[in-house]
């Protein structure tokens, strides 16, 4: 009975431990170190800076602890009659400055070293967009856009009653995430389209706007393969939150590899724009469009959001002449973002006509890749 209850306890014990541990990693208060030479940097300059500040506060605080505890009124302690003590008032201004210059020293080299984008090897130029990034590889002539995964924006529509728990990183996962190589330095070009965005993942160690006219630029240096998943970090608008980054870092050949299969990839999209396309195959790649591109505002449904975002169902745009249709799509108005810039001739013409013969709407158009091209 004893070694049974024994048991118990020990198992109790252990599911604690475990549950300690898990909350602990779930609720980690420190910086995260990072996968580049720069985040680790900046990773052991925290510490060093946290551990001076630590001991100064640990040292000041003794001394007032000790200075109240002695000198206290019912010790009888009277109290120094002075005003003025120019060795005093040196000694606090001379050695703060000195404690500020000398962590000011390392904190400059990192600094500096951020800023050194020299003898990079390969250069990626990311654009923000309400609400997604576009990928240019300025060495490969390849480029992309990333979007919110569809999971995810199934599971963030109003009334989809998806438990977002059961979604793998919800609101954190992306369509197509940007690869790069491990071992190399990538310099890496923010820029805005429409409004400031912010380009921040965390195991990189910084974070760059993206502000339209403007270019910032940083390196990076990835030390293993993995996945890292960082957001948007500034308030771009309604869709702010659907905005994630997902970074995939893998081996040289798997990347060069990757890099191929894009190119050819571009290549049979770009033939696919001349050709004929039928109705179905068209409602069936619009489909896709729709989901990963227009339903996070015009929600699944067509509905739109009422007093928001206007429903596509009954549209009189939609239902109206093609060209009027396709004029809002490529260019945009008030709130809606132009995606002429964000969308090929087949996908717009595609999402167009899905959406002319979805729901209740039932004009029986199709709208070509050529007739896309025509209007731009």
């Amino acid at each position: 009975m004893h070694v049974k209850k024994l048991r118990i306890c020990l198992l109790g014990v252990a599911a604690l431990m475990m549950w300690t541990g898990a909350a602990s990693a779930d609720w980690a208060l420190n910086m995260t170190r990072g996968v580049t030479p720069v985040s680790n940097e900046i990773y052991h300059l925290h510490m060093l800076i946290l551990w001076v500040v630590t001991i100064i506060g640990i040292g000041v605080f003794s001394v007032m602890i000790w200075s109240i505890y002695h000198h206290r009124k019912s010790r009888g302690a009277v109290p120094a009659k002075f005003h003025h003590s120019t060795t005093a008032e040196i000694t606090w201004t001379v050695i703060p400055i000195l404690i500020l210059v000398v962590m000011a020293i390392p904190a400059t080299k990192t600094l500096i070293k951020m800023e050194q984008t020299g003898d990079t090897e390969i250069t990626v130029k990311i654009t923000g967009y309400q609400w997604k990034w576009r990928y240019d590889y300025l060495n490969e002539g390849i480029g992309f856009f990333s979007s919110l995964d569809e999971k995810s924006s199934k599971a963030s529509q109003r009334g989809s009653n998806i438990d977002p728990r059961t979604v793998d990183h919800y609101l954190l996962n992306v369509d197509h995430p940007l690869v790069l190589p491990v071992n190399r330095k990538i310099r890496l070009i923010t820029t805005g389209k429409d409004v400031i965005h912010s380009w921040w993942v965390p195991a990189l160690g910084w974070k760059r706007d993206a502000i339209p006219g403007f270019i910032n630029d940083n390196w990076v240096e990835l030390e293993k393969p993995g996945i890292y998943r960082g957001q948007c970090a500034e308030l771009c608008g309604m869709g702010h939150g659907f905005m994630p980054i997902v970074l995939k870092a893998v081996p040289e050949k798997e990347y060069l590899a990757w890099v191929e299969e894009t190119k050819k990839a571009e290549a049979e999209a770009a033939s696919s724009s001349d050709k004929e396309w039928s109705a179905d195959d068209l409602k069936a790649k619009g489909e896709e469009v729709y989901k990963s591109t227009c339903a996070v505002c015009h929600q699944p449904t067509g509905k739109g959001i009422p007093g928001t975002i206007p429903a596509l169902d009954g549209s009189a745009i939609v239902n109206g002449p093609p060209a009027d249709h396709i004029s809002r799509v490529l260019h945009g108005k008030n709130v809606m973002p132009a995606f002429g810039g964000q969308l090929s001739d087949v996908d717009i013409a595609a999402v167009i006509t899905y959406e002319r013969n979805s729901w209740g709407n039932h004009t029986g158009d199709v709208i070509q890749p050529r007739d896309v091209k025509a209007a731009r």
